[in-house]
Parts: structure tokens; C-alpha cells; sequence
């Protein structure tokens, strides 16, 4: 009897979850209430270039100076790419001794400085030669590469747009069926779903062999982001 009830329970905050997710619509009369999906499959608009930089030197002062030099070195680069240096965010900046665990008692053996940087770029045409002169120039050990989609709202009003298109094609139907008229529409909701997932490429430092061949990326696509809308719409029947 105990497990009858439980069961009672959840199904029926089962229900009430399910009432949730969707509008309740007070049915009336002469109309035809229907809900679809849409679906808009958007190519990414944005690259998030991300690397270190990283140095190691016997004092804080030498390593801070060497972490100096590689960021005036990555300044020329973004300039001679015809970006200013302020496109670049600081995401973290740190200085930190460097000490030796091999024996009992710990040994300080250098100052290590590291700075984490970021830069966002609209045009795609740039993202080969600032990883490539990032690479040649001995500043960074790691890159990374992110497509991701800023425009996030265009995409979402193409979702919107198909999800309607297929309700109102399924009232029609619902009309026809019943040898009626399909009229104005009366009511409507929006819910929209994005799955935007970053896609990071790893790029690590070019060798010159490496560069003799394509790249592991080249004629290869970004990865789409997929943006979903349900509508449920209420039509008027004549």
C-alpha cells in the first residue's frame, strides 16, 4: 500500500513538472491550439585566440623583464596585423619563486612570471599569422583556439521563425482535416534553447617541418551552433 502511494506521489509531481515546461492554454471555442520545434544551425562568428605567456629567469626582476620583452613582442604582432594592443585581454598575471623539493629542505631556484592572455577576433583571415608569429617568435609554448557564436539573438529569431513556420503548417493540416478555415493567430509562446559549445583547437609550437606540411585544421569547417525554439500558437477556425 506504502509503495502504491509513493508511486501516486511522484506521478503526480511528475505532472505538475511537465505543467511547467509549457504555458497552460485555456481551450476556446472555433480555434486550434498546437505547439512545434524549430531549429537554426548557425556557423560560428567569433575566435578566441588564447596563450601564455611564460617566463623563468634567477630573480624576479630578470624573469619580470623577460615577460616584458615577450609582451612588447606580441604588441608588434597584433599591430602589424593591423589590431590595436588594447584587443588583447589580461586574463591572469602572476609572480611566483620557483623552488627545488629534491632535498629535505626546500631550495629556492628561480622566479617564474606567467600571463595569460586572450583576443577575440571577428576576422578569421588573422587568427593563421598571429598564431604563426606567436609560434616563430619564441613567446608562448601553447595556443588555443575557441569558435564560439557572439550573435547569439539572430540566430535565435531563426529558430523562432522555422518553429512557427511548422505550427502553423500543422494547424493547417488540423483544419483541412476537419473542413475548416485556418484564421488569424490569437495566441502565441517562445522558448528558445542554445547549444553553444566552444570548440578549442590546440595549437602547440610549430616546427619548421611542421610547417612545410597543411595544418591539422586546414579546409576544415568550425563546428555549427545549434539554436532550437519551441512555439505553441492558438489559431482562430473559420
Amino acid at each position: 500500500m506504502k509503495a502504491a502511494v509513493s508511486l501516486l506521489v511522484i506521478l503526480l509531481c511528475s505532472a505538475v513538472a511537465l505543467g511547467q515546461d509549457r504555458p497552460t492554454v485555456t481551450a476556446q471555442p472555433n480555434t486550434v491550439f498546437v505547439g512545434a520545434d524549430g531549429k537554426f544551425e548557425a556557423n560560428p562568428d567569433t575566435a578566441l585566440v588564447q596563450f601564455d605567456i611564460s617566463a623563468q629567469e634567477d630573480n624576479s626582476r630578470a624573469a619580470y623583464d623577460r615577460a616584458s620583452r615577450q609582451a612588447e613582442q606580441v604588441r608588434q604582432i597584433l599591430r602589424s596585423n593591423g589590431l590595436e594592443p588594447t584587443a588583447a585581454q589580461l586574463g591572469y598575471f602572476s609572480i611566483e619563486p620557483v623552488y627545488d623539493y629534491k632535498q629535505a629542505k626546500r631550495k629556492l631556484v628561480a622566479y617564474r612570471v606567467d600571463v595569460k592572455v586572450s583576443l577575440k577576433l571577428k576576422d578569421f583571415t588573422k587568427i593563421a599569422p598571429i598564431v604563426q608569429q606567436l609560434s616563430d617568435g619564441d613567446i608562448t609554448d601553447q595556443q588555443s583556439i575557441t569558435y564560439t557564436l557572439d550573435d547569439i539573438d539572430a540566430a535565435k529569431t531563426k529558430a523562432v521563425e522555422d518553429a512557427y513556420r511548422r505550427a502553423r503548417a500543422s494547424a493547417e493540416a488540423v483544419a483541412r482535416a476537419g473542413g475548416r478555415t485556418l484564421g488569424e493567430l490569437s495566441y502565441a509562446s517562445v522558448d528558445t534553447f542554445e547549444n553553444v559549445r566552444p570548440m578549442p583547437m590546440p595549437m602547440a609550437r610549430m616546427s619548421a617541418m611542421a610547417q612545410a606540411a597543411p595544418a591539422p585544421t586546414e579546409e576544415f569547417s568550425p563546428q555549427t551552433t545549434s539554436v532550437t525554439a519551441h512555439v505553441n500558437a492558438m489559431f482562430t477556425l473559420k
